[in-house]
């Protein structure tokens, strides 16, 4: 990946924006729409922004105690965009992270209060905007075929992308390729439907689910089980000439410090066994994007 020139333009800025609404997409994910104000933000679709989580008084004691537990300062979050930048209101979709004893070694911060809390009609300051995760500017030169292969709330910088280019009439169809565990964890399930409706030639949603007990959801558009090669080589035709987007979680450092800890290899996640799956079936490393979260 090369690094890009840091101008005074697109150097990261913060901003004090306002909460004009917070929706529950699920039982645990919540997108958060920002007011910047007058100031119309410039970003690129799939980008995210930094929220410091010190900037809450009612985080103030928990953060302390996770600081001396770990010996560090809590740094910022990075929460990836929903919205497109022709939308009004710049938005994030936040996943209330689990804590699993045994599995995840501290519980989680930010994530919880930006999901569960009052927030709308607060104000929050932001740091805003980052990230390679986007459409090459050459987009239509390189490819008519963009993949998106993702997983829970990895969905979100790719609904952001997808919204941008379909906005923007951008040639290239779209696939998306949804990883969740049941039809009630889908995020934007309602949105996609809407999209897929108003550009039939343009974008295909195929959800997979793994732990979906009602029969009656599963069909051509909605498969049982995990994201496999065999679906992968069925929805990618255009290996050579196609881009793929992969978005959702990967081991962490946490995971491979505990592996070397007990000396067993940390075991794959969604990121590393997707990966795999496109390098066996024939994708080129340079045709595959990648943003991971863990």
């Amino acid at each position: 990946m090369s690094a890009a020139v840091t101008t005074a333009r697109n150097r990261p800025k913060e901003y004090e924006v306002t909460v004009s609404e917070v929706r529950l997409e699920t039982h645990d994910t919540a997108t958060l729409s920002l007011d910047f104000g007058p100031e119309r933000p410039e970003y690129k679709a799939g980008q995210f922004l930094n929220l410091d989580p010190h900037q809450f008084p009612a985080l103030g004691r928990f953060a302390a105690y996770l600081q001396e537990h770990k010996g560090r300062k809590e740094p910022a979050r990075s929460y990836s965009l929903a919205s497109a930048p022709h939308e009004p209101l710049v938005a994030i979709t936040v996943k209330d992270e689990d804590y699993i004893p045994g599995f995840t070694r501290y519980p989680p911060l930010l994530s919880p209060y930006l999901v569960h809390a009052p927030l709308t009609g607060s104000r929050m300051k932001v740091l805003g905007f980052m990230g390679p995760y986007v459409l090459p500017d050459d987009v239509e030169e390189r490819t008519d075929h963009l993949v998106h292969v993702v997983a829970g709330s990895g969905a979100v910088p790719n609904f952001s992308i997808i919204k941008d280019a379909l906005h923007r009439g951008l040639k290239p169809r779209h696939t998306v390729i949804c990883s969740n565990k049941t039809w009630g964890d889908i995020l934007y399930r309602e949105a996609f439907e809407a999209l897929e409706r108003a550009h039939p030639d343009k974008l295909r949603v195929v959800h997979t689910l793994t732990r979906e007990m009602d029969e009656s959801r599963f069909s051509a558009a909605v498969r049982k089980g995990r994201i496999s090669e065999a679906l992968l080589e069925e929805l990618i035709p255009d290996r050579a000439t196609c881009l793929v987007y992969v978005c959702g979680p990967a081991i962490t450092p946490w995971d491979r410090r505990k592996a070397l800890e007990t000396r067993t290899p940390a075991t794959p996640r969604f990121m590393e066994a997707v990966l795999g799956h496109l390098h066996t079936i024939g994708l080129e490393d340079k045709r595959i994007k990648r943003e991971s979260y863990g």
